[in-house]
């Protein structure tokens, strides 16, 4: 029966809405089956799929189906919807609530009602459209937390490369960078200063001083003895954070912790590595690594253990989800 002039706009925009639903032709090392061609075949409607471009296929095949096979329309369409499910959600692209129910419009203009894609508890299992975007805009923000942590990877690895006057300027960079990307807002930008960099920065209501050593050579207990005092002269409620790029010797770090009270943590290059690149595939939050640290700090005056030591023996119970 030759289809009416209506049916023929309805297929028209049937063919653009399922689109996105399935690719044309599968690919060579895929499931054979997930593909507009796929069903055709199985159907026993291949001479209905002529290849080629992707959405003159579809309608072609959507108006031969229609046209001479009309008893098996709604079932291929069905098929259509049932692979493209996992097709989409393959992809991290669902099919929404609000997509099923347009379709199912469309549907309608050819007389026809599917009572699978009307079922209810169908319809309120699919991800809403509001609620595709939230993942959609949750997936791109953590495509620009991974390329700007390996960005900071791979600027760390070039310090090491570059004459001692580079070293420190490139290190400054990076440690803006570094509190940049997870927000901590210095309250100033971090400066070289001779041979180590300053600056400050606040977390839960914390004032942080900041001093970093860029040098290759492992600091050494004068050093956290000074900044200590720094941190000290300035007021009572005053922390630190000492990073040094070279490390530390572990008769400072021991020696420092003995008779006096905590009031500064360290980081090292390996802890930076460890909070970029992440644990398990799970990416560590540098707020919660300096919380972390704090917190072993006071429970133990130990300012020496590092990141990676502090999650495993903690089994992971202050590691950030």
């Amino acid at each position: 029966m030759t289809l009416s002039l209506s049916e023929t706009r309805a297929i028209q925009q049937l063919a653009e809405y399922l689109y996105s639903f399935l690719p044309g032709q599968p690919h060579p090392f895929a499931d054979q089956r997930i593909s507009f061609a796929g069903i055709a075949n199985e159907r026993g409607l291949k001479n209905f799929w002529q290849g080629g471009s992707k959405l003159p296929s579809i309608t072609n095949f959507l108006e031969k189906t229609l046209e001479f096979k009309r008893e098996v329309f709604c079932s291929v369409i069905l098929e259509i919807v049932r692979r493209g499910i996992k097709y989409r959600g393959n992809k991290g692209e669902p099919i929404t609530r609000q997509e099923i129910e347009e379709l199912n419009d469309l549907i309608l203009r050819l007389n026809f009602k599917i009572p699978e894609l009307w079922d209810k508890k169908f319809l309120e299992d699919l991800p809403s459209l509001n609620q595709q975007n939230v993942n959609e805009q949750e997936m791109k923000e953590k495509r620009v937390d991974q390329q700007k942590r390996k960005g900071l990877i791979e600027g760390l690895k070039q310090i090491e490369k570059l004459s001692p006057q580079e070293r420190g300027y490139a290190f400054e960079r990076f440690l803006n960078e570094l509190f940049g990307i997870f927000n901590l807002n210095p309250n100033r930008p971090f400066r070289l200063v001779g041979e180590q960099i300053d600056g400050s920065l606040e977390l839960d209501g914390e004032t942080y001083l900041i001093e970093a050593k860029w040098q290759n050579k492992l600091s050494g207990l004068e050093d956290l003895l000074y900044f200590h005092g720094k941190i000290a002269g300035k007021s009572s409620w005053s922390r630190g954070i000492f990073i040094s790029y070279g490390g530390f010797t572990k008769d400072a770090l021991e020696a420092f912790a003995k008779g006096r009270p905590t009031n500064l943590i360290t980081l090292s290059v390996q802890d930076l590595y460890f909070v970029l690149e992440g644990h398990e595939g799970s990416y560590l939050d540098l707020n919660e690594v300096i919380r972390m640290k704090v917190r072993h700090a006071a429970e133990t005056g130990d300012i020496r253990v590092s990141v990676y030591d502090l999650i495993i023996r903690a089994g992971r119970r202050y590691a950030p989800k």
